[in-house]
């Protein structure tokens, strides 16, 4: 058996090509899916089979496409409420593959439906998202339980099922560092069951109790997308229609729509769009854009090229932002007038009058921050806004600098005027601090 991995950095998602015998199983497939064929093509592999490890809340899986295109049968754990065709897996089930069989573990607690996958004789297993590298499956999925059940559930699969492997066995979880599935995973591409039982914060838990808890206990908010997210994956997403060439747009022809300037934000610092939203390509951005505008926004991208444009456009895809009218031809050089983000180094902050707003999650806070600072994490500051002062500066600082960047212009966006970008954030505010100290 060989295991093929391909990974999203701007999701954090990782999918998996399994190989046996000629036959091949896609695990967890994101939306674009030529890489499956394309991969299967190369090694004249006939996809046999394309397995969800559940009902995925963060991105748009590309199952409904990839078994059209190849014949496969696509297979999620019972109970999923899934509307197209498929194979139900239950527990102990076996799905071969060429010269090896695939055996399903059920493992609710991230999601009712959750399943694993265990191969080579269990010494390999596909996690989903019950098992991460450094960490486990959010609880709070789910429509009919509270977070305390799944987080119950999820205990229970962890030590009756995934533990009760081999510590050798290798894991493959469908997500890394950076994914808002969990808290705090590791980058590394895979771990085994021993390592994760030695050093996996969430299983030094001495009980269930103790795990529920701690599991539960300052649950970072769930973003306001994820239950279309997981309805979307429930019917199946239309194959993309890649042939469709992008519009480009001149400023007269926007109406509308959102503008979002996929730009770095030192660029859209200096001179953008008035009322546009920066959300950089360079990071996370089709989550962030998920939260921030909402999967049914009307958008026209700001790029630096067609590229970049059509590349900001498939990422969008990915999450199921779709409504893009195009792109604004020649960038920002056709627009006027344009203007520049305030900004404010941090060595002026101490003597500035108004309200300093920190966008990091909580957990950041817990490492430093401002004395007297407002934090409104910056994926609830649309929900939020009525927490803001309605007269006065408003000085926005992240960790660095890309999602204060967002925030201000989410801010302009929403009729606030008088914001400014703390140049460098946290981090250069302690380094200015420590120098001083």
């Amino acid at each position: 058996m060989e295991v093929h991995r391909f990974y999203l950095a701007c999701l954090a998602h990782a999918s998996y090509l399994i190989e046996s015998g000629g036959e091949a199983a896609v695990v967890d497939p994101q939306r674009d899916i030529d890489l499956y064929l394309q991969a299967a093509q190369e090694r004249g592999l006939r996809i046999r089979w394309v397995i969800e490890t559940h009902l995925h809340a963060d991105f748009v899986s590309g199952h409904l496409e990839l078994a059209e295109r190849s014949g496969a049968t696509i297979c999620l754990g019972a109970g999923s409420g899934a509307t197209f065709p498929h194979r139900d897996l239950a527990d102990g089930d076996i799905v071969p593959v060429g010269d090896e069989q695939l055996r399903i573990l059920s493992t609710p607690g991230h999601t009712l439906e959750s399943i694993c996958i265990a191969a080579g004789d269990s010494s390999l297993v596909f996690t989903g998202d019950t098992l991460f590298i450094g960490d486990v499956g959010r609880p709070d999925l789910s429509a009919t339980h509270t977070p305390q059940q799944l987080a119950g559930l999820l205990y229970d699969s962890i030590h009756e099922k995934l533990l009760t492997l081999p510590d050798t066995a290798v894991i493959y979880p469908a997500h890394g560092a950076g994914s808002l599935c969990g808290r705090q995973m590791s980058a590394e591409a895979t771990s085994t069951i021993g390592r994760e039982r030695a050093g996996n914060y969430a299983l030094q838990a001495k009980s269930r109790e103790a795990f529920i808890e701690l599991l539960t206990s300052d649950l970072p908010a769930r973003p306001a997308y994820f239950a279309d997210e997981v309805e979307r994956n429930r019917r199946g997403a239309a194959a993309l229609d890649e042939s469709k060439p992008l519009r480009a747009l001149s400023p007269g022809q926007t109406g509308d729509a959102i503008l979002l300037d996929t730009r770095p934000a030192m660029e859209f610092a200096s001179a953008h769009v008035p009322g546009s939203i920066n959300v950089g390509l360079g990071g996370q951005f089709a989550s962030w854009a998920a939260r921030l505008l909402g999967l049914d926004a009307h958008v026209v991208i700001i790029a630096e090229g067609e590229k970049a444009a059509n590349e900001a456009r498939m990422r969008l895809a990915r999450v199921g932002i779709e409504n893009v009218e195009g792109y604004l031809k020649d960038g920002i050089s056709g627009w006027k007038p344009l203007e520049p983000m305030m900004q404010i180094p941090v060595s002026d902050l101490a003597d500035a009058r108004g309200t300093v707003l920190d966008v990091r999650e909580p957990s950041e806070r817990g490492e430093g921050f401002i004395e007297g600072s407002l934090n409104i994490p910056l994926g609830q500051l649309t929900a939020r806004l009525n927490e803001l002062p309605k007269s006065g500066m408003i000085f926005v600082h992240c960790k660095g600098g890309y999602r204060s960047s967002a925030a201000v212009s989410l801010l302009a966006h929403r009729g606030f005027t008088n914001v400014a970008n703390v140049i460098g954030g946290y981090d250069a505010w302690k380094t200015a601090h420590a120098a001083h100290s």
